[in-house]
């Protein structure tokens, strides 16, 4: 994946516009509409008490302090200061809601980003997490729409103030010298073309910036998700290095941002203010020759002052929007991800559930992982399994049994061939109401940060706690789990690291239970049990089986010997199939995978 989103990176950025990508983050914003017209108001009052307060000196300089003024200078000076105050308190005012409002705004569009983001990442296929990692979905829940939040929250209230600032400042410039004024438009114009045209180079940037914390927040999420491996081989220390050294990348990218961006400012001010000193000394040589009164000069010089740091906070903001425009290309590109596996427009509803549970049919499968097409992971593959039926299905390593179980529970769809729950073919089902039938206890077992009852009760959130203990019992749980300090209330840790293996493998048995399938998967459901824990759970499935259909991946003969029917598959297809005894019997792929099991028994009792 790094390879991926790095390389691709000059060519997104260069073939998507800069601030066009902002549009995309239109949606999360039209529902809060009120909000920006309140905002909006506030603004209009903010931006027309700031260019009031030139007009406001220009009436003090010429009345009350001008040859004309006066016995009226004091009456003068003390009314534009009470004027001055009257102002100041109306900014004050609408700019505190304006930061408040535009601030909830802000912190209200990042929240529905984030789960619209996260809702749509947990519905896509397995096939979307072979080529990305978590680490850097993680980062574009966090760090991109912290950026965006920037721009919604203060980069867009103040990029409209300064707008206002700067139409508003630049017509009272012409009210007060059409000449002067011109002048300094034409400067303007020379100036920012330079600014906008090296701002390109931050918008790029800003992208590989937000690339490089990706990278390096992906390494660490794999390396912590891996720590008792990596502890065990020592490697804490290079582990370390790596992700210093990814660190550092995602550093010095950024500085080259950040000296990109310091250098856009620094030009946007000298530049821009440059423009400015020149057009203010031809004003001062106006006055000298009696063509404007000095406060046409002093309200002048305020204006300018205003169109000057608007245009300089416009640049800041500019920066930021192009690092938001960065971080909402990546946050589009992750919603566009569209899943293979889509729930059919009209889908079809599943029988009754039978006493006995459900037919699966394999008509003719044929299926290739998406990331090796030219290599058939099962190929024409037909089996039809009875309600009530207990398939096992043996074979050698990559012989395509966990394959089964994913096409079974539509992770992917097979390129030929269906398959039927019931006669219905699972592709027009609904995908809630096809996995609801299905429960499966995985070869890796996945225990959540939570409590045991938490746990179990994952495999049906409705259960009372009654049928979650029913559940543990039958899984040869409950013993084990009321001898933890809180009992059911104790928490498992992380991904169940206060259990031992074999414990956590009846906690996800005891899970599938409680769901209670028409159709039941067991893949190595008991690989990681000791002998008397794996008599125990071995009583419990056989329990588990009644009434339900049984398809069981299994290596140990002891587990497979139960089941009606034995299926062997190898290369993906059925080589072989029929019970423990006729298999044996055959003296093909089964007997030597049985005779190799009981060598290695007969080796490990010597």
């Amino acid at each position: 994946m790094t390879k991926r989103s790095t390389s691709s990176t000059d060519t997104e950025t260069s073939r998507k516009g800069s601030l066009a990508t902002l549009k995309g983050l239109v949606p999360f914003l039209k529902p809060y509409r009120r909000q920006f017209i309140l905002a909006g108001i506030a603004l209009l009052f903010a931006a027309g008490a700031t260019l009031a307060i030139p007009a406001a000196f220009k009436q003090m300089i010429d009345h009350g302090f001008g040859a004309s003024a006066g016995g009226q200078s004091i009456q003068h000076v003390d009314a534009t200061f009470l004027a001055l105050f009257g102002v100041a308190a109306v900014l004050a005012i609408a700019t505190a809601a304006r930061f408040f409002t535009v601030s909830w705004l802000g912190e209200r569009v990042t929240a529905d980003i984030r789960s619209a983001v996260y809702r749509h990442v947990v519905h896509q296929s397995p096939e979307f997490f072979e080529t990305t990692r978590t680490g850097e979905v993680l980062s574009r829940l966090t760090t991109d729409t912290t950026l965006i939040q920037t721009v919604v929250g203060t980069s867009i209230s103040l990029a409209l103030r300064n707008t206002l600032l700067f139409l508003g400042g630049l017509v009272m410039l012409f009210v007060t010298s059409p000449k002067l004024s011109s002048i300094i438009l034409g400067l303007l114009v020379l100036v920012v073309l330079p600014i906008v045209l090296f701002g390109r180079r931050v918008r790029k940037l800003s992208r590989d910036s937000q690339d490089r914390i990706a990278d390096a927040s992906a390494l660490a999420g794999e390396i912590l998700n891996a720590m008792p491996t990596v502890q065990a081989f020592t490697h804490e220390g290079r582990e370390a290095g790596r992700f210093g050294a990814s660190v550092d990348e995602a550093f010095h990218t950024a500085i080259r941002r950040t000296r990109a961006r310091a250098a856009l400012t620094m030009m946007a001010i000298l530049l821009v203010f440059g423009a400015i000193v020149f057009v203010l000394w031809l004003g001062a040589h106006a006055v000298l020759r009696g063509e404007m009164t000095g406060g046409d000069l002093g309200q002048f010089i305020l204006y300018a002052s205003i169109v000057a740091g608007s245009i300089g906070a416009l640049s800041e903001v500019m920066g930021d929007a192009q690092r938001a425009a960065g971080a909402t290309e990546r946050l589009l590109e992750l919603l566009a991800a569209r899943s293979d596996i889509q729930n059919p427009a009209h889908p079809k509803a599943l029988a009754a559930r039978t006493a006995n549970g459900a037919r699966v049919t394999l008509a003719d499968v044929t299926f290739s992982y998406p990331s090796r097409p030219e290599s058939a992971a099962l190929s024409h593959l037909a089996l039809d399994i009875r309600p009530g039926e207990t398939v096992a299905v043996v074979g050698p390593s990559g012989a395509g049994k966990t394959t089964l179980f994913q096409l079974l529970l539509r992770f992917y769809d097979p390129q030929a061939g269906a398959i039927l729950l019931d006669g219905v073919d699972i592709r027009d089902l609904d995908l809630h109401a096809l996995r609801n039938a299905i429960g499966i206890v995985p070869q890796d077992t996945v225990i959540f940060s939570a409590d045991a009852l938490e746990n179990i009760r994952y495999g049906r959130p409705d259960a009372l706690d009654a049928e979650v203990y029913a559940a543990a019992r039958m899984a040869a749980a409950h013993e084990f789990i009321e001898r933890l300090p809180q009992g059911y209330q104790s928490f498992l840790g992380e991904r169940g690291v206060r259990l031992s293996g074999g414990q956590r493998q009846r906690i996800a048995i005891a899970r599938a239970l409680l769901k209670n399938p028409p159709v039941l998967l067991l893949d190595e459901a008991t690989s990681a049990l000791d002998a008397e824990s794996e008599r125990l759970v071995q009583r419990a499935l056989e329990a588990a089986m009644v009434g339900r259909t049984t398809i069981i991946i299994a290596h140990r003969l002891a587990t497979v010997q139960r089941a009606n029917r034995i299926v062997v598959l190898d290369e993906g297809r059925i080589v072989e199939a029929g019970t423990h005894a006729e298999l044996v019997a055959l003296g093909g792929v089964y007997a030597n995978l049985a005779a190799l099991q009981f060598q290695a028994h007969a080796h490990a009792a010597a």
